[in-house]
């Protein structure tokens, strides 16, 4: 069907065909998960009592916000944790950390990261590489002190490290998902063990999770695995699409509490900020988040399983699992990784005809170029796929608020590298 509206080549086409037949147990592992998370999601709607008035907004000062602490209710029910802040007034996801930091930190405290070098938004908010003198207000500038552990050549924690630098520290903060590195998301498992590491040595430790990419492509959420406080992005998996801005921190009561009061001002906590008129779409996208991540999580599948009937290294690949919904292609090439970008913006359904270009995007050490066509600016639950212009020029795709279209949009990126090898004479 898909010929009827795309212009695609014949080999891509069998190999379109041989990908959906290979990837149909795996879709069918994805839809159970996403079934119980439904449901899940459904109880906790239900169990928590949302009435038609919690969908309406309030203005000024917020107090008394009846629907906003009921969407952190509801939240928290879904995600097995004690307490939530669920704000359209966190900005990204780096914001959204950013609070949790600065909410648990003190002067004299310090944070281990055990999971390599962090995103690359948050080093300036850490303050790594110089960016601690530059006078903006880093954890660094604050007297909080930062120490890192490398992941083990396979990826995994190295929980032995852990454990040895667990004493004396404050956080001991996991990122799940990569970044723009070489390795793979974390499992839940995995961040149950680091937990279980760190708290052996120091039982006063706080298990810190940046949850972005990770919500509901499994049974359970970190907070459910020893993690005691979590944090994402609302124009990722948890907001389906449909919520316009926002973030969450979830966890132990008294922590989210202590990130309440740096959201807003010290004494006044959770009990104020309007919601205006986000609510409804908080909520509604909250609702529909288990169903769209897994069309994300089945977009990232057949990515993964196409490009690798194309030769390139696809990570993870597609028979194995999936802790996130981000894909990553190894291209080595610059103009091949373009060209995948373009294909997905011309795959999209806002701005298809833009054509990407690398550019200096702030908080990046190189020129990133990015494909996101999108409903939501910088929504990565919608199909996108960007990358820094460096070695070895890996794309990151990432998203799907549907399936269909979702292939529709990778066929189109493997379109362009067909077009860029006969330009090539490949």
């Amino acid at each position: 069907m898909i010929e009827h509206f795309f212009d695609l080549d014949g080999q891509l086409l069998k190999l379109d065909e041989s990908a959906l037949t290979e990837c149909r147990e795996r879709f069918a592992e994805i839809d159970r998960v996403k079934e119980y998370n439904q449901l899940k999601m459904l109880k906790a709607f239900t169990a928590c009592g949302v009435a038609a008035h919690h969908l309406t907004g309030s203005t000024g000062y917020g107090y008394d916000d009846a629907g906003r602490e009921k969407l952190a209710e509801v939240f928290a029910a879904a995600t097995g944790s004690e307490d939530a802040l669920v704000r359209s007034a966190f900005m990204s996801g780096t914001h959204t950390l950013t609070v949790m930091l600065f909410g648990l930190l003190r002067a004299g405290d310090t944070m281990l990261c055990v999971t390599g070098r962090p995103y690359d938004t948050l080093c300036g908010v850490i303050g790594l590489d110089g960016t601690e003198k530059v006078g903006k207000g880093s954890l660094a500038e604050y007297g909080i002190g930062y120490e890192q552990i490398e992941l083990q050549k396979d990826g995994s924690p190295d929980l032995a490290a852990i454990a040895a630098a667990a004493p004396g520290k404050k956080i001991c903060y996991i990122q799940r998902s990569r970044g723009y590195a070489d390795r793979p998301a974390l499992s839940l498992e995995q961040i149950e063990a680091v937990s279980r590491a760190a708290k052996s040595a120091n039982p006063a430790i706080w298990v810190a999770v940046d949850n972005c990419y990770g919500e509901f492509t499994q049974m359970e959420e970190p907070t459910q695995r020893g993690a005691d406080v979590m944090a994402g992005s609302l124009i990722k998996n948890p907001g389906g699409g449909i919520a316009p801005t926002g973030g969450y921190i979830a966890g132990k009561k008294e922590l989210v509490e202590l990130c309440a009061h740096r959201l807003t001002a010290p004494g006044t906590g959770r009990e104020i900020g309007c919601t205006l008129d986000t609510l409804r779409q908080l909520y509604l996208g909250l609702y529909f988040a288990p169903g769209v991540t897994a069309e994300a999580l089945k977009t990232a599948v057949y990515a993964a399983c196409l490009f690798e009937k194309l030769g390139f290294t696809a990570k993870p690949g597609w028979r194995e699992p999936r802790n996130d919904i981000v894909t990553s292609i190894e291209t080595r090439d610059p103009a091949a990784l373009c060209a995948i970008c373009r294909g997905v913006q011309a795959g999209s359904p806002v701005d298809s005809f833009v054509t990407p270009e690398p550019w200096p995007m702030p908080g990046y050490d190189s020129d990133v170029v990015m494909a996101a066509g999108a409903f939501t600016l910088g929504s990565s639950i919608e199909l996108s796929c960007d990358a820094p212009m460096k070695e070895p020029y890996t794309a990151y795709m990432q998203g799907g608020l549907n399936f269909a279209a979702g292939r529709a949009g990778v066929l189109l990126a493997a379109q362009r590298i067909l077009q860029t090898r006969k330009e090539e004479g490949q």
